[in-house]
Protein backbone atom coordinates (compact mmCIF):
# COMPACT_ATOMS: atom_id res chain seq x y z
CA UNK A 1 0.00 0.00 0.00
CA UNK A 2 1.47 3.37 -0.82
CA UNK A 3 0.62 6.57 -0.43
CA UNK A 4 -0.89 6.89 -4.06
CA UNK A 5 1.88 7.18 -6.56
CA UNK A 6 4.66 8.13 -4.05
CA UNK A 7 7.72 6.20 -4.67
CA UNK A 8 6.18 5.47 -8.45
CA UNK A 9 9.13 7.53 -10.38
CA UNK A 10 11.81 4.60 -8.50
CA UNK A 11 9.16 1.92 -8.90
CA UNK A 12 9.28 2.94 -12.80
CA UNK A 13 12.72 3.31 -12.98
CA UNK A 14 13.25 -0.15 -11.39
CA UNK A 15 10.46 -2.25 -13.33
CA UNK A 16 11.90 -0.65 -16.91
CA UNK A 17 9.01 0.43 -19.70
CA UNK A 18 7.35 -3.00 -19.70
CA UNK A 19 5.54 -1.69 -16.56
CA UNK A 20 4.71 1.55 -19.05
CA UNK A 21 3.26 -0.73 -21.76
CA UNK A 22 1.40 -3.13 -19.65
CA UNK A 23 0.10 -6.29 -21.01
CA UNK A 24 -2.30 -6.88 -23.47
CA UNK A 25 -5.11 -9.24 -23.05
CA UNK A 26 -5.13 -11.77 -25.82
CA UNK A 27 -8.84 -12.99 -24.67
CA UNK A 28 -11.55 -12.24 -26.74
CA UNK A 29 -14.55 -9.57 -25.55
CA UNK A 30 -17.01 -11.32 -23.23
CA UNK A 31 -20.28 -11.37 -25.20
CA UNK A 32 -22.79 -8.10 -24.48
CA UNK A 33 -24.88 -8.92 -21.54
CA UNK A 34 -28.78 -7.44 -22.55
CA UNK A 35 -31.08 -6.47 -19.98
CA UNK A 36 -34.35 -4.87 -19.62
CA UNK A 37 -34.03 -1.60 -17.29
CA UNK A 38 -36.61 -2.30 -14.67
CA UNK A 39 -35.21 -5.47 -14.22
CA UNK A 40 -32.56 -7.31 -11.74
CA UNK A 41 -28.93 -8.21 -13.68
CA UNK A 42 -27.43 -11.55 -14.56
CA UNK A 43 -24.35 -11.90 -12.80
CA UNK A 44 -22.08 -10.13 -14.88
CA UNK A 45 -19.12 -11.94 -16.92
CA UNK A 46 -20.09 -15.17 -15.03
CA UNK A 47 -20.23 -18.60 -16.91
CA UNK A 48 -23.64 -20.33 -17.18
CA UNK A 49 -21.96 -23.48 -16.15
CA UNK A 50 -20.01 -21.79 -13.60
CA UNK A 51 -21.62 -23.74 -10.33
CA UNK A 52 -20.62 -27.02 -11.79
CA UNK A 53 -16.83 -28.43 -10.90
CA UNK A 54 -16.28 -28.60 -14.48
CA UNK A 55 -16.70 -25.27 -15.82
CA UNK A 56 -14.76 -23.97 -18.16
CA UNK A 57 -12.96 -20.54 -16.62
CA UNK A 58 -14.51 -17.49 -17.22
CA UNK A 59 -12.40 -15.07 -19.47
CA UNK A 60 -11.11 -12.03 -17.39
CA UNK A 61 -10.26 -8.42 -19.49
CA UNK A 62 -11.16 -5.18 -18.67
CA UNK A 63 -14.61 -4.83 -19.25
CA UNK A 64 -16.02 -2.92 -16.31
CA UNK A 65 -12.97 -1.54 -15.10
CA UNK A 66 -11.91 2.00 -14.45
CA UNK A 67 -8.60 3.87 -14.35
CA UNK A 68 -8.56 6.72 -11.41
CA UNK A 69 -6.30 9.70 -11.48
CA UNK A 70 -3.75 7.36 -8.98
CA UNK A 71 -5.17 4.24 -8.85
CA UNK A 72 -7.08 1.27 -10.43
CA UNK A 73 -10.59 0.49 -9.57
CA UNK A 74 -14.01 -1.02 -11.45
CA UNK A 75 -17.41 -0.34 -12.04
CA UNK A 76 -19.68 -2.43 -9.49
CA UNK A 77 -22.82 -3.87 -8.70
CA UNK A 78 -24.21 -5.99 -5.50
CA UNK A 79 -25.74 -9.24 -6.85
CA UNK A 80 -29.84 -8.01 -5.93
CA UNK A 81 -28.54 -4.65 -7.70
CA UNK A 82 -31.32 -3.02 -10.69
CA UNK A 83 -30.48 -1.83 -13.99
CA UNK A 84 -31.88 1.34 -13.05
CA UNK A 85 -29.61 1.43 -9.53
CA UNK A 86 -27.27 4.05 -9.69
CA UNK A 87 -24.05 3.12 -10.63
CA UNK A 88 -21.13 2.43 -8.20
CA UNK A 89 -17.17 2.27 -8.32
CA UNK A 90 -15.00 0.76 -6.17
CA UNK A 91 -11.23 1.19 -5.00
CA UNK A 92 -9.20 1.30 -2.07
CA UNK A 93 -10.09 3.30 0.89
CA UNK A 94 -5.84 4.51 0.39
CA UNK A 95 -6.85 5.88 -3.22
CA UNK A 96 -9.38 8.59 -1.86
CA UNK A 97 -9.46 11.71 -3.10
CA UNK A 98 -9.00 13.35 0.70
CA UNK A 99 -6.31 11.25 1.65
CA UNK A 100 -5.74 8.39 3.68
CA UNK A 101 -8.27 7.38 6.14
CA UNK A 102 -6.85 7.19 9.53
CA UNK A 103 -7.36 4.44 11.57
CA UNK A 104 -11.15 4.27 13.00
CA UNK A 105 -11.91 6.94 10.35
CA UNK A 106 -15.09 6.18 8.36
CA UNK A 107 -15.84 8.60 5.42
CA UNK A 108 -19.78 8.15 4.76
CA UNK A 109 -21.99 10.47 2.10
CA UNK A 110 -18.82 13.16 1.15
CA UNK A 111 -19.85 15.24 -1.95
CA UNK A 112 -17.61 14.23 -4.90
CA UNK A 113 -17.26 15.32 -8.57
CA UNK A 114 -14.11 12.52 -8.91
CA UNK A 115 -13.79 11.40 -12.41
CA UNK A 116 -13.00 8.01 -13.38
CA UNK A 117 -12.14 6.67 -17.10
CA UNK A 118 -14.38 3.55 -18.41
CA UNK A 119 -11.92 1.28 -20.43
CA UNK A 120 -13.80 -1.21 -23.24
CA UNK A 121 -12.30 -5.06 -23.17
CA UNK A 122 -9.26 -4.90 -24.46
CA UNK A 123 -8.09 -1.77 -21.79
CA UNK A 124 -8.90 0.93 -24.69
CA UNK A 125 -10.58 4.41 -22.95
CA UNK A 126 -14.55 4.12 -23.60
CA UNK A 127 -15.80 7.23 -21.41
CA UNK A 128 -15.28 9.49 -18.36
CA UNK A 129 -17.84 8.69 -15.82
CA UNK A 130 -18.40 10.86 -12.86
CA UNK A 131 -19.15 10.61 -9.08
CA UNK A 132 -21.54 12.44 -7.26
CA UNK A 133 -20.55 11.44 -3.64
CA UNK A 134 -17.94 9.23 -1.97
CA UNK A 135 -20.49 6.52 -0.48
CA UNK A 136 -18.30 4.76 1.84
CA UNK A 137 -14.13 4.94 2.56
CA UNK A 138 -12.44 3.32 5.41
CA UNK A 139 -9.10 1.57 5.90
CA UNK A 140 -9.67 0.11 9.05
CA UNK A 141 -10.43 -3.60 9.30
CA UNK A 142 -10.33 -3.26 4.90
CA UNK A 143 -9.27 -0.90 2.41
CA UNK A 144 -12.34 0.19 0.18
CA UNK A 145 -13.63 3.50 -0.88
CA UNK A 146 -16.99 3.17 -2.97
CA UNK A 147 -18.52 6.04 -5.02
CA UNK A 148 -21.65 6.78 -6.73
CA UNK A 149 -21.89 7.63 -9.98
CA UNK A 150 -24.40 10.64 -12.01
CA UNK A 151 -25.38 7.74 -14.04
CA UNK A 152 -27.01 4.49 -13.55
CA UNK A 153 -26.58 1.00 -15.48
CA UNK A 154 -28.66 0.63 -17.88
CA UNK A 155 -27.23 4.05 -19.31
CA UNK A 156 -23.37 3.01 -19.05
CA UNK A 157 -24.41 -0.69 -20.97
CA UNK A 158 -26.71 1.46 -23.73
CA UNK A 159 -24.05 4.26 -24.28
CA UNK A 160 -20.81 1.55 -24.14
CA UNK A 161 -21.93 -1.78 -24.16
CA UNK A 162 -20.26 -2.39 -20.74
CA UNK A 163 -21.60 -4.25 -18.00
CA UNK A 164 -20.51 -3.92 -14.20
CA UNK A 165 -18.72 -6.65 -11.96
CA UNK A 166 -20.62 -8.53 -9.58
CA UNK A 167 -19.47 -8.25 -6.27
CA UNK A 168 -19.74 -12.06 -4.76
CA UNK A 169 -21.76 -12.54 -1.23
CA UNK A 170 -19.37 -15.13 -0.57
CA UNK A 171 -16.15 -15.81 0.80
CA UNK A 172 -13.54 -16.57 -1.24
CA UNK A 173 -11.94 -20.21 -1.86
CA UNK A 174 -8.64 -21.04 -0.86
CA UNK A 175 -7.12 -22.05 -4.38
CA UNK A 176 -9.36 -20.59 -6.84
CA UNK A 177 -7.74 -19.29 -9.52
CA UNK A 178 -7.27 -14.92 -9.66
CA UNK A 179 -7.33 -12.17 -11.89
CA UNK A 180 -5.92 -8.72 -10.76
CA UNK A 181 -7.43 -6.22 -13.52
CA UNK A 182 -5.59 -2.70 -13.14
CA UNK A 183 -7.28 -0.19 -15.31
CA UNK A 184 -4.61 2.13 -14.43
CA UNK A 185 -1.78 -0.02 -15.84
CA UNK A 186 -3.96 -1.97 -18.42
CA UNK A 187 -2.18 -4.78 -17.15
CA UNK A 188 -3.83 -8.50 -15.92
CA UNK A 189 -1.64 -10.62 -13.33
CA UNK A 190 -2.68 -13.96 -12.52
CA UNK A 191 -2.23 -16.12 -9.46
CA UNK A 192 -4.74 -18.19 -7.33
CA UNK A 193 -5.05 -17.47 -3.35
CA UNK A 194 -3.02 -18.59 -1.56
CA UNK A 195 -4.52 -18.32 1.75
CA UNK A 196 -6.20 -15.85 4.45
CA UNK A 197 -4.19 -13.68 6.93
CA UNK A 198 -5.53 -13.59 9.98
CA UNK A 199 -4.65 -9.66 10.79
CA UNK A 200 -2.90 -7.68 8.38
CA UNK A 201 -0.68 -5.05 10.08
CA UNK A 202 0.94 -2.30 7.79
CA UNK A 203 2.04 1.05 9.91
CA UNK A 204 -0.92 2.51 11.67
CA UNK A 205 -3.61 0.17 9.48
CA UNK A 206 -4.80 -2.95 10.49
CA UNK A 207 -6.83 -5.20 8.03
CA UNK A 208 -8.68 -8.49 8.76
CA UNK A 209 -8.92 -11.79 6.81
CA UNK A 210 -7.18 -10.63 3.94
CA UNK A 211 -6.41 -12.21 0.82
CA UNK A 212 -2.94 -13.41 0.50
CA UNK A 213 -1.44 -13.91 -3.74
CA UNK A 214 0.81 -16.62 -4.75
CA UNK A 215 3.89 -15.19 -6.21
CA UNK A 216 2.60 -14.28 -9.86
CA UNK A 217 0.95 -11.30 -8.67
CA UNK A 218 3.70 -9.13 -8.32
CA UNK A 219 1.53 -5.36 -7.93
CA UNK A 220 3.01 -2.50 -8.03
CA UNK A 221 2.06 1.42 -7.16
CA UNK A 222 -0.81 2.53 -9.18
CA UNK A 223 -2.62 -1.37 -8.79
CA UNK A 224 -4.13 -0.33 -5.48
CA UNK A 225 -7.95 -0.93 -6.13
CA UNK A 226 -8.12 -3.79 -8.92
CA UNK A 227 -10.85 -5.53 -9.16
CA UNK A 228 -9.58 -9.06 -7.99
CA UNK A 229 -11.81 -11.72 -10.11
CA UNK A 230 -12.56 -15.22 -9.38
CA UNK A 231 -12.03 -17.04 -13.06
CA UNK A 232 -14.49 -19.48 -12.05
CA UNK A 233 -17.45 -17.44 -11.50
CA UNK A 234 -16.57 -13.79 -13.38
CA UNK A 235 -17.20 -12.27 -10.25
CA UNK A 236 -15.33 -10.05 -7.76
CA UNK A 237 -14.13 -11.23 -4.36
CA UNK A 238 -11.64 -8.63 -3.32
CA UNK A 239 -10.24 -5.63 -4.12
CA UNK A 240 -6.04 -5.50 -4.26
CA UNK A 241 -4.22 -2.98 -1.73
CA UNK A 242 -0.80 -4.05 -0.66
CA UNK A 243 2.57 -5.81 -1.06
CA UNK A 244 5.41 -6.34 1.03
CA UNK A 245 7.53 -5.03 -1.52
CA UNK A 246 11.76 -5.42 0.75
CA UNK A 247 11.23 -7.54 3.87
CA UNK A 248 10.57 -5.05 6.84
CA UNK A 249 7.36 -5.69 8.78
CA UNK A 250 4.50 -4.22 9.61
CA UNK A 251 5.92 -0.88 7.78
CA UNK A 252 4.38 1.38 5.28
CA UNK A 253 4.16 -0.89 2.03
CA UNK A 254 5.58 -3.79 3.78
CA UNK A 255 2.57 -5.72 5.52
CA UNK A 256 3.17 -8.27 8.17
CA UNK A 257 0.33 -10.94 8.87
CA UNK A 258 -0.39 -11.42 12.82
CA UNK A 259 -2.24 -14.89 13.59
CA UNK A 260 -4.55 -15.77 16.04
CA UNK A 261 -1.79 -16.02 18.78
CA UNK A 262 -0.12 -13.14 17.87
CA UNK A 263 2.78 -14.40 15.53
CA UNK A 264 4.50 -12.24 13.02
CA UNK A 265 5.10 -13.76 10.07
CA UNK A 266 6.72 -11.67 6.88
CA UNK A 267 6.13 -12.74 3.10
CA UNK A 268 8.53 -10.42 1.08
CA UNK A 269 7.24 -9.72 -2.76
CA UNK A 270 3.38 -11.03 -1.82
CA UNK A 271 0.39 -8.94 -2.06
CA UNK A 272 -2.35 -8.74 -1.18
CA UNK A 273 -6.23 -7.87 -0.85
CA UNK A 274 -9.05 -7.10 1.00
CA UNK A 275 -12.31 -8.96 0.77
CA UNK A 276 -15.46 -7.60 -0.30
CA UNK A 277 -18.06 -10.53 0.24
CA UNK A 278 -19.71 -8.35 3.27
CA UNK A 279 -20.00 -5.40 0.94
CA UNK A 280 -23.45 -6.45 -0.29
CA UNK A 281 -25.41 -6.92 2.83
CA UNK A 282 -24.73 -3.33 3.70
CA UNK A 283 -26.44 -2.18 0.90
CA UNK A 284 -30.44 -2.11 0.49
CA UNK A 285 -33.13 -1.58 -2.65
CA UNK A 286 -31.64 1.63 -4.78
CA UNK A 287 -28.07 0.78 -3.88
CA UNK A 288 -28.65 2.39 -0.53
CA UNK A 289 -26.14 1.95 1.83
CA UNK A 290 -26.95 0.80 5.49
CA UNK A 291 -24.78 -0.04 7.83
CA UNK A 292 -27.46 -1.29 10.26
CA UNK A 293 -29.02 -3.79 7.79
CA UNK A 294 -28.73 -7.46 9.13
CA UNK A 295 -25.24 -9.11 8.06
CA UNK A 296 -23.63 -5.67 7.82
CA UNK A 297 -20.13 -5.91 8.86
CA UNK A 298 -18.46 -2.92 7.56
CA UNK A 299 -16.72 -0.65 10.30
CA UNK A 300 -18.98 2.41 11.25
CA UNK A 301 -17.99 5.50 12.65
Amino acid sequence: MKKPLIGMLATLLAAGTSALVGAAPAQAAAPAQVFAPAQVFAPAQASAQAATPAAKAVTVNFAGTVALSNCSGSLVRMPNSAATDPALVLSNGHCLESGMPGPGEVVLDQPSSRTFTLLNPTGGRLATLRATKVVYGAMTDTDVSIYQLNTNYASIKSKYGISPLTIADTHPTQGADIRVVSGYWKKIYSCSIDGFAYQLNEADWTFKDSVRYTSGCNVIGGTSGSPVVDTSTGRLVAVNNTINENGESCTLDNPCEVDENGGVTVHQGIGYAQETYGIPACFGPGNRLDLTLAGCTLPRP
